[in-house]
C-alpha cells in the first residue's frame, strides 16, 4: 500500500518530469531573475556564483533548461521582469527598500499577482542577530525565529497588506516538490547526525516562512542559503560553512546557570511556542541556552571538509526545491 504522502510526493515528480518535457519540446529557456541593488555592480553582489551554481545543479538534477546565469535586474519596473518565473532577492543587496517609489511597489505587487514568486534569502534572522550597528553579524549565523525580519516584514506589508507572512510547517509540500529528506548523513559525526536530524533540519526542512496567494506559495523568505550554492571554475565550492550543535550533559545544569556571560541575552520564539534564553560571549556570538523545560545547553562549532560540503550539498537541494515550487505554481 503506498501512502498519501508517497502518493503526493510521486505526484509532483511525474508534475516536474511533465514540464521539463513540455518545456524542452518547445526549445524555450527559463530565465531566473535576481535583483541588485541600484548603487551596485553584477559584482558587489553577495555570493556572486550563488544563482548560477544553483541553476547548474538544478537543470542537471531535473532535466529543465534552465538558462544558466541569471537575469539581473536593479529595478521591479525592469520590461523583462514579467518574462520570468522565479525572481531571487538577497536583501542585504539592496539598501533603499523604505525609499522605493510606488511606482516600483506597484510594479512588484502585479508581478507577485500575476503569478510570480520570490525567494528572499536572508529574510528571517533571530533578534540577537539584529544589531544596527554590525548588520553584518546577521550572515554568520541563522538560529531563526520562524518570522521574517522586522524590514522585509515591512516591506511586504506595503506590497501585499492583506497577506501576511505565516511559518511554512514540517509537513509543507514544498520540502517534498523534487528532493526528500536529508541527504545520507553516514559520512558525518554520529552527534553532528544526531543533531540534523533530530533538531536542526529534521526530515530535509528548513526555517521558512511565505505568503499564499489565490491557493499558491508566491514568497519565500529563509536564512541565508545562497553560501551553499556558489562553485568555482573547477567544480569546487566557493564558500566554507561551519555547523552548529546544541549539546549537553549532566554537568551542564550545574554549571552554567553561575557562569559569567560577557555578551548580551535575548529571547527566542521556538517552533513548538517555548522560549528559549540564549547566553552570548560577545556580539552575536551564542554561547548556551536554557531551554523551556530547564535544561541548560552549550553550542559548538565544527569546521571540516566533510561537514560543509555536506551543507552545501543540503542548501542546493533546497534552492532546488524553491525553483520546482515556483515553476509548478506550488499551494
Amino acid at each position: 500500500m503506498i501512502c498519501k504522502t508517497t502518493r503526493k510526493n510521486c505526484l509532483w515528480l511525474f508534475c516536474v518530469l511533465c514540464l521539463a518535457w513540455h518545456i524542452h519540446a518547445d526549445n524555450t529557456e527559463i530565465r531566473i531573475a535576481q535583483l541588485i541593488g541600484g548603487n551596485k555592480n553584477a559584482l558587489s553582489r553577495n555570493y556572486p556564483e550563488a544563482l548560477p551554481g544553483l541553476l547548474g545543479s538544478a537543470a542537471k538534477a531535473t532535466g529543465l533548461p534552465l538558462a544558466q546565469e541569471p537575469l539581473l535586474i536593479n529595478s521591479f519596473l525592469d520590461p523583462r521582469l514579467p518574462e520570468c518565473p522565479f525572481l531571487y532577492i538577497n536583501w542585504d543587496d539592496k539598501t533603499d527598500w523604505d525609499k522605493l517609489p510606488d511606482a516600483e511597489i506597484l510594479a512588484f505587487r502585479n508581478f507577485l499577482m500575476q503569478g510570480g514568486f520570490v525567494f528572499v534569502d536572508a529574510g528571517i534572522t533571530a533578534s540577537f542577530l539584529r544589531n544596527a550597528e554590525k548588520p553584518f553579524l546577521g550572515q554568520h549565523h541563522s538560529y531563526a525565529e520562524w518570522e521574517a525580519s522586522p524590514p522585509v516584514r515591512d516591506f511586504f506589508q506595503k506590497v501585499l497588506p492583506e497577506a501576511p507572512f505565516q511559518p511554512l510547517g514540517r509537513d509543507d509540500p514544498l520540502y517534498a516538490c523534487f528532493y526528500q529528506g536529508l541527504p545520507s548523513l553516514e559520512n558525518l559525526p554520529p552527534n553532528v547526525q544526531d543533531y540534523a536530524q533530530r533538531e536542526k533540519w529534521p526530515n530535509g526542512t528548513y526555517s521558512a516562512v511565505g505568503i499564499r496567494l489565490d491557493g499558491r506559495l508566491a514568497v519565500l523568505a529563509t536564512p541565508v542559503v545562497a553560501m551553499g550554492w556558489g562553485r568555482n571554475s573547477l567544480g569546487g565550492w566557493t564558500t566554507e560553512i561551519r555547523f552548529r550543535t546544541l549539546e549537553d550533559n549532566d554537568g551542564l545544569n550545574r554549571l552554567l546557570p553561575q557562569a559569567a556571560t560577557l555578551g548580551p541575552q535575548y529571547d527566542a520564539r521556538r517552533e513548538d511556542g517555548g522560549t528559549d534564553h540564549i547566553y552570548c560571549q560577545g556580539d552575536a556570538m551564542p554561547a548556551w541556552l536554557n531551554d523551556p523545560l530547564g535544561n541548560w545547553r552549550v553550542f559548538r562549532y565544527y569546521d571540516s571538509r566533510q561537514i560543509s560540503d555536506y551543507v552545501h550539498i543540503f542548501y542546493t537541494r533546497l534552492g532546488t526545491n524553491f525553483l520546482i515550487a515556483a515553476l509548478l505554481g506550488l499551494p
